[in-house]
């Protein structure tokens, strides 16, 4: 029989556009040789210019959904996206209690990419308070960051650095945070790696920079994350999967296109359409 490949299972709302979401991540996912799972948490109205609407899925759907095929398929890697209210927040970290030696990352989706609220207050504190503690690698950007680390603290965590923010995020217990960069004023993106040491102290890990490219785009983070829960179901330690997700992501970014008048969104497949690459020699991104 043809080997299985590594299997990521993703829990994430719908995007009609293509750009972010559910499918995002099984573009991801697939580009980089992996077999995406998906439970579907939400169904959106948008484009890619923002989101009008969700429709977050009931908690039960999520349960059958998620507990059917996990008794079913082995899983390598979670990842979770936009999870639609606290009630599916709720149920997904008793989904995760059970399987504490599968990697869980999460890209905590608070706004779209125009500012659209899609976590209120109280999920962000039922992320924080039920699957945080939980999480292998959380990914949030730097304003992202900030909200969640002090959600219950008012408008002042706008000036917090983001070593605080990183520093209270370890303390809900998540293993590795990695905080995105794009929305700092530096001239380059730099995205921030903290953890734990193996002496016990906590801190940054390391810092990468990447070169910022021009115009807003749709799905980045959810790209991000899928690529790293990947290279994790494909054998890399943390600290590589983190490296070749980085420079897929921003081959994506670099190889972007822009089907509608809104946001470019990623070309999860550049390596497929690269005209300087015989056909034969095409494969996917991560080579093992």
């Amino acid at each position: 029989m043809t080997p299985t490949p590594p299997t990521v299972l993703t829990f994430a709302a719908t995007d009609p556009s293509g750009g972010a979401g559910l499918q995002a991540d099984i573009l991801a996912l697939a580009s980089i040789g992996c077999h995406p799972l998906s439970v579907v948490t939400g169904i959106t109205v948008q484009d890619t210019v923002g989101v009008e609407s969700v429709m977050a899925l009931d908690s039960d759907w999520i349960n059958d959904q998620a507990r059917t095929i996990l008794e079913d398929v082995q899983v390598s890697a979670f990842k979770l996206g936009l999870l639609g209210s606290v009630e599916n927040i709720a149920v997904i970290a008793e989904i995760m209690a059970d399987y504490p030696d599968v990697p869980l990352l999460i890209d905590p989706i608070l706004t779209s990419g125009r500012g659209d609220e899609l976590a209120n207050e109280e999920m962000q504190a039922a992320m924080t308070e039920l699957l945080f503690p939980q999480a292998t690698l959380i990914t949030p950007n730097s304003i992202e960051a900030r909200r969640l680390a002090f959600y219950d603290e008012g408008d002042e965590v706008q000036n917090t650095s983001l070593e605080e923010a990183a520093q209270r995020l370890l303390e809900l217990g998540t293993e590795y945070v990695l905080i995105t960069g794009t929305h700092e004023r530096s001239t380059d993106v730099v995205n921030s790696l903290y953890g734990t040491s193996p002496s016990g102290a906590s801190g940054l890990i390391r810092a990468y920079h990447w070169e910022r490219l021009a115009g807003s785009y749709h799905g980045s983070g959810c790209t991000l994350t899928s690529a790293i829960a990947a290279c994790l179901a494909h054998g890399l330690s943390m600290e590589e999967a983190i490296q070749e997700a980085q420079e897929y992501t921003w081959q994506t970014l670099k190889n972007a296109f822009r089907p509608g008048m809104g946001q470019f969104i990623p070309d999860r497949f550049f390596w497929a359409r690269d005209d300087d690459t015989d056909a034969d020699e095409k494969v996917p991104f991560i080579q093992h």
